[in-house]
């Protein structure tokens, strides 16, 4: 498993073609939820490309079944909020720690800042739901943290359900048709041309940098 603070991920070459942020609710055939909503609606916006592929995603998925998108794009301080956050909730828990293994822990949940694919407009948290908007069973809620779901949130958990299984496994098939990858401790987390990307995929470098 290939962690976000893993240096080979920090030493992939960035650089960004330029393709704009698209609004998600201006995209009638996916569907988005509102949980995740800022005011000034950046949750809402991801890479033209990215909405591509979510599209043929989505065109691949079994009849009933829709994507139910969570959260785009996360501008850098947020980011830092999310991590800091976490990491300090890991400390108070853990303090016997080191700060390497701090740090690590807290990767396996939100990027370091310097290489989060949130905050390039490639990435997206998103999940299953029905025609009628109603969420199907992933084994954990989006968002779900390793030391809360004891690890369940792992996109390869075997400890959850047959059902909740077969579905990650039905969006999974999807969404890496459509050429997306996923971040493994967290089934929610797909992404394409940040440098996660492209060290799964061995692209040269990036599509995109930080927005």
């Amino acid at each position: 498993m290939i962690l976000l603070c893993d240096p080979r991920v920090a030493a992939v070459r960035g650089v960004d073609d330029g393709e704009p942020l698209v609004d998600l609710r201006e995209v009638p055939e996916l569907r988005l939820d509102a949980r995740a909503a800022d005011p000034a609606g950046t949750y809402a916006r991801v890479r033209r490309p990215v909405v591509d592929r979510l599209l043929a995603a989505q065109r691949a998925l079994p009849d009933g079944l829709r994507l139910l998108l969570v959260e785009g794009y996360r501008p850098y301080q947020a980011q830092l909020d999310i991590f800091t956050g976490y990491q300090e909730e890991l400390r108070r828990a853990h303090p016997d720690w080191s700060p390497e293994r701090l740090y690590r822990e807290t990767t396996k949940f939100v990027s370091p800042v310097e290489v989060a694919p949130h905050s390039t407009g490639g990435a997206v948290d998103l999940t299953l739901c029905t025609v009628d908007g109603v969420e199907l069973d992933m084994g954990t809620a989006v968002d779900a943290t390793p030391e809360a779901s004891d690890n369940a949130c792992f996109t390869a958990a075997s400890s959850i359900g047959a059902e909740a299984r077969r579905h990650r496994q039905i969006m999974a098939a999807a969404l890496r048709g459509a050429g997306l990858v996923n971040y493994p401790t967290e089934w929610w987390h797909w992404s394409y041309g940040d440098r996660y990307w492209a060290l799964l995929t061995g692209a040269p470098h990036t599509r995109y940098g930080p927005v």
